[in-house]
């Protein structure tokens, strides 16, 4: 009896909606954890006592930060690990990590212990791209991938709404729940503990599912099955055996390109693959492209992290000068922030992620429709500015109004910035020169946003705290404003490809675009 192994038991004509499915608990939990701290990073370091209270903003930053540079760090090292010993030990890896980061933040009784279980999270976890790779594993027929792709955004986006709902909620329960918890107990002394102990059983919870439940989809990891005596082995047998080894000529699963584009009905692009010589990656349009990416995931970065102190930092002192100059429109006066409670921005970042998931669901495929997608990016890029400028108008409305400014204000952020994300994709997609170098742009790009997102937060809390000290709490959005200036400047020196009118009508035609290579792009 010999022993070889089996690609899978499921049936590659399916759709893998079971094992989808479990990859998507596995990944719920993650964005639930990671955005869990936001509505109560700022308090937390307040109560470190780290500094003058109003540099508080900028060490929120340090803290929010701190697991985008680690992440970013290590991100290529699980990527390859994962290729030696298996997708599914890596992610289970990153999601006990992430449990033992959360642990360590609720525990934390000073800065530099919430900022170690921070970096800890980031460098344990590496499950973004080795989702990715599960789901492109896991999808072998063409048709089935507009589907699967679409699973695991929207994941993230129920995770962004769960998150700061539990965090806002949880957060200092002797506090919320004076009934309930007492302060003298253990979440009277560490009140922050409670929302990451929820975090951290949900994590369990997937860590479970996927050790029991979810397959490894590496194909050289597959379980073995017994075949009968007479079939012929040999040195060259392949152990493998895909739903790609019956074509002719017969999948090297050693290639870098294997299963990236196979199947595709784009003849350029397969035949791309077939040849020797490598592209030029760093071509005039992707790098400008990256710089757009880089450019957008810095402000949209100071956006998140802004938002809740600017909600729960308390409101300027009322008097005839403050009303004189608001009076006025000074756009250099804005003292202070809306005066929230940390529950209650956690109920406006919820509802924040169910208006991103509307935009995200049902606006953004009418925009491209309407628009195409390089209009589009223009138009989202020339608009952007104005998502910022008008946050700190809101510490001028009257009280009765200003639950209404805030969701007028984060309607319009989330049309403006959930559109402008996957248009970027999509662009940098079509200016690769070849799909054998689409993995080192992507994770270029990749790098590039991780690397914006380490820098924003700090800033953005720098500057929060030197604006509130004169008055001008509007200085850190005006930065992030001038940023997204800079952005929209830049996208007019992004030309459009010869054949963005007709990528524009497919689009049109098509539910998801299939995304084309100008004839002028160099081939591999």
């Amino acid at each position: 009896m010999v022993l070889t192994r089996q690609s899978s038991s499921r049936d590659p004509e399916k759709f893998p909606t079971v094992q989808l499915f479990l990859l998507a608990i596995v990944r719920l939990a993650e964005p639930i954890a990671l955005t869990s701290i936001f509505p109560y990073a700022w308090p937390l370091v307040k109560k470190f006592h780290v500094g003058d209270e109003s540099d508080a903003s900028f060490y929120a930053g340090l803290l929010i930060s701190a697991f985008a540079l680690a992440e970013s760090l290590t991100g290529m090292f699980w990527g390859g690990l994962s290729d030696r010993v298996g997708r599914k030990p890596v992610l289970l890896m990153g999601c006990a990590g992430t449990m033992l980061s959360m642990i360590m933040v609720g525990f934390a009784s000073n800065i530099w212990v919430a900022l170690a279980g921070r970096a800890i999270g980031g460098v344990l976890n590496g499950n973004i791209g080795v989702i990715q790779t599960m789901v492109a594993e896991l999808v072998t027929k063409p048709e089935h991938e507009p589907r699967a792709y679409s699973i695991m955004p929207f994941v993230w986006s129920l995770g962004t709404i769960l998150g700061p709902a539990i965090g806002g909620t949880f957060a200092d329960p002797s506090t919320s729940f004076p009934n309930t918890f007492s302060r003298d107990g253990l979440f009277g002394r560490f009140p922050y503990l409670l929302p990451n102990l929820l975090c951290s059983s949900l994590l369990l919870v997937s860590i479970l599912a996927g050790y029991f439940l979810l397959e490894e989809t590496h194909p050289d990891m597959q379980p073995r099955v017994l075949l009968p005596d007479d079939t012929y082995v040999s040195d060259e047998t392949p152990l493998v055996a895909t739903a790609d080894a019956i074509k002719t000529p017969a999948v090297d699963l050693r290639a870098d390109t294997y299963g990236t584009f196979e199947g595709s009905d784009d003849s350029k692009w397969r035949h791309a693959t077939e040849k020797s010589r490598t592209p030029k990656i760093f071509t005039k349009r992707i790098v400008a492209l990256i710089i757009a990416l880089g450019i957008f995931t810095y402000h949209s970065m100071t956006y998140d992290h802004l938002l809740p102190i600017f909600l729960e930092d308390a409101r300027g002192e009322p008097n005839i000068s403050s009303l004189t100059q608001a009076a006025i429109g000074n756009p250099f006066f804005s003292p202070g922030g809306l005066g929230l409670s940390v529950q209650k921005v956690g109920v406006i970042m919820s509802i924040n992620g169910v208006i991103a998931l509307f935009v995200q669901a049902v606006v953004f495929p009418i925009a491209a429709e309407t628009f195409g997608i390089h209009r589009l990016f223009i138009l989202v890029s020339v608009l952007h500015p104005i998502a910022y400028i008008i946050m700190p108008y809101l510490a001028h409305l009257p009280p009765s109004l200003v639950v209404y400014g805030i969701y007028t204000c984060l309607t319009i952020r989330n049309l403006l910035s959930i559109l402008a994300y996957p248009v970027l994709l999509i662009l940098i997609k079509e200016a690769t020169p070849s799909p054998c170098v689409l993995g080192k742009i992507n994770g270029l790009a990749a790098s590039a946003g991780a690397a914006c997102r380490t820098v924003a937060p700090p800033v953005a809390g720098y500057l929060y705290t030197v604006g509130s000290r004169m008055d001008f709490t509007g200085l850190a959005w005006y930065g992030s404003a001038f940023v997204a200036s800079i952005g929209a400047m830049q996208a007019f020196t992004i030309k459009r490809m010869r054949n963005q009118i007709e990528e524009e009508q497919r689009w049109r035609n098509e539910v998801v675009p299939r995304v084309v290579v100008s004839d002028s792009d160099e081939d591999c």
